[in-house]
C-alpha cells in the first residue's frame, strides 16, 4: 500500500497544475486497496510509525467516499466449493482468526479446508514439484502452473532455491557478479565482502547457482513483450557467458531465448 506522503504529493501537484484549491485539483481520483493487507513499509519503524504512514492518517482521508466490494469474485467463479475461503480471509484481516501467541510474534492456525498443510520446506517442495528428479522432462505448461512464493528474498535465496538445487540432478554452474571497484578509495568504505553479502530486491545474488532443467525468472525487461520482468523460463543450456532457456509464460511461451551475461 502506498505511503500517505505519495498521495499528498499527488494532491499538491494536481492543485498546482489546475490552479485549484480543491482536493486533487477538483478531479475525481479513484483509490483501490484493502487495509487488511500489506501496510506501507517504514524502515525500522514502530507500529505507530506504520499507522502514521497509512492513508487513513492523512488529512485527505476525510474527503474520501468509501465504496465496499463485498463479493470475492475468485471464490464466486468456483461456486460453493470455495465458499469458506472469503470468510476465512475476512477473519484473518479483522484479527479474529485463531492464532498462537509466540511472544513478540503471532502464528495463525490455518484450516485444512484452505489447502494442503505442510510443516517443512522439503514437504513443500515435494508437494509443488512432485518427482523433482525428473523436473526437466515435464511439459513447460506443467511448470508454469507451479511456483513457491516467499515474503522474503532471504528465504528464497538461502533456503528454498538451495534445497531445490540439491534435489535436481546435474552439475551446478555458478555465475558471480562483477565486484571490481572503479574508485580504489571506495574499497575502504565498501569492502567487497560486504557488498557481496547484500541481496537487494530486483537483483540476483552475488553468486548465482543454476542447473539445466530448473526454472528461472527475469528481473528486468530485456526484450518486451516476450522477455519482461517476471517472465519465467526453463534452462536448456548453461554457457560461460550465455544461458539458453525456453520461455514458459507469456505470449512467447515455448520459444527459445538466449540470455547474454
Amino acid at each position: 500500500m502506498s505511503h500517505r506522503a505519495h498521495v499528498e504529493a499527488v494532491d499538491r501537484t494536481l492543485k498546482d497544475l489546475r490552479s485549484s484549491a480543491n482536493v486533487m485539483g477538483g478531479i475525481t481520483f479513484v483509490f483501490a486497496g484493502d487495509f487488511r493487507q500489506t501496510l506501507p513499509v517504514v524502515n525500522r519503524g514502530t507500529r505507530a510509525d506504520i499507522m502514521k504512514a497509512c492513508l487513513k492518517s492523512s488529512h485527505l482521508w476525510t474527503s474520501v467516499q468509501h465504496l465496499n466490494l463485498r463479493t470475492n469474485m475468485r471464490a464466486h467463479l468456483h461456486g460453493n466449493t470455495h465458499s469458506n475461503f472469503p470468510q476465512q480471509l475476512l477473519k484473518l484481516g479483522e484479527g479474529i482468526f485463531p492464532s498462537l501467541n509466540l511472544g513478540t510474534d503471532y502464528a495463525v492456525t490455518l484450516d485444512e479446508s484452505l489447502g494442503q498443510i505442510v510443516y517443512n520446506l522439503d514437504s513443500l517442495i515435494d508437494a509443488i514439484y512432485p518427482d523433482i528428479e525428473n523436473l526437466h522432462q515435464n511439459d513447460f505448461r506443467w511448470l508454469c502452473c507451479r511456483a513457491i512464493v516467499s515474503p522474503r528474498n532471504e528465504t528464497v535465496f538461502n533456503e528454498i532455491n538451495n534445497l531445490i538445487m540439491q534435489k535436481v540432478p546435474g552439475e551446478v554452474k555458478c555465475y558471480k557478479s562483477i565486484d571490481t571497484v572503479t574508485n580504489i578509495e571506495d574499497a575502504v568504505h565498501y569492502p567487497q565482502e560486504f557488498l557481496n553479502s547484500l541481496n537487494p530486491a530486483g537483483l540476483p545474488p552475488h553468486e548465482l547457482s543454476l542447473k539445466v532443467g530448473t526454472p528461472i525468472m527475469l528481473l528486468r525487461n530485456l526484450r518486451p513483450p516476450n522477455m519482461c520482468n517476471g517472465t519465467r523460463l526453463l534452462i536448456k543450456e548453461l554457457k560461460d557467458n550465455l544461458i539458453v532457456a525456453k520461455i514458459i509464460t507469456g505470449p512467447a511461451a515455448g520459444e527459445l531465448e538466449l540470455i547474454c551475461r
